[in-house]
């Protein structure tokens, strides 16, 4: 039974492991609004490739996206900022899956759980569109980035479905957090 859940185990050991290192190191306390704001803004180029490793590892280590989001439309405005969004938040799905489907594999098709049987097999029936509506509805969660990547589910499918669910609402938070900046008076 325990060798079912051998590579369920080891993710969740990599992911301890990766938030003592974190926690120790002590990044986890720069990844915050203003200090992925500041380095968008030191150099546009550098600042965007630090955001995509920072937006990837943060995402791993299971922050949401939606902290990077705040902080790129707060430091680019709402129409670049969701575009540095979107790729970082695609580059950091890609980055995901292959690193936990590296160490977990299609760990949750071994499971005998039926309920996981009956998601996995509507996932299976139309992988497209069933990332579409979890990236639409839940973006870039790092719960579903874990889940999808031990799902079995092709790259193809993961890649084509992130991809076409992620814009909408990008924009729809890009175009919230332009509002509450206009009322709060926020200047970036």
């Amino acid at each position: 039974m325990l060798h079912k859940y051998k590579r369920l185990i080891v993710v969740v050991l990599f992911l301890v492991v990766m938030f003592t290192v974190f926690e120790m190191s002590g990044l986890r306390g720069h990844l915050n609004l203003e200090f992925i704001k500041q380095k968008i803004l030191e150099n546009q180029l550098t600042g965007l490739l630090i955001f995509v490793l920072l937006f990837s590892l943060g995402n791993l280590m299971q922050i949401p996206g939606i902290v990077f989001l705040a902080a790129a439309v707060l430091a680019l405005g709402q129409f670049y900022g969701g575009v540095a969004t979107y790729i970082a938040a695609v580059i950091s799905c890609v980055v995901i899956f292959v690193v936990i489907r590296a160490i977990g594999g299609n760990a949750l098709r071994e499971l005998d759980n039926k309920l996981a049987v009956k998601i996995l097999a509507r996932l299976n029936a139309q992988p497209i569109l069933s990332i579409i509506l979890l990236r639409t509805l839940f973006q870039t969660a790092p719960v579903l980035n874990y889940t999808l990547a031990m799902s079995g589910v092709r790259f193809r499918d993961y890649l084509i479905g992130s991809a076409l669910g992620l814009p909408l609402p990008i924009f729809l938070l890009c175009w919230f957090f332009e509002i509450v900046v206009k009322m709060l008076h926020i200047h970036s």
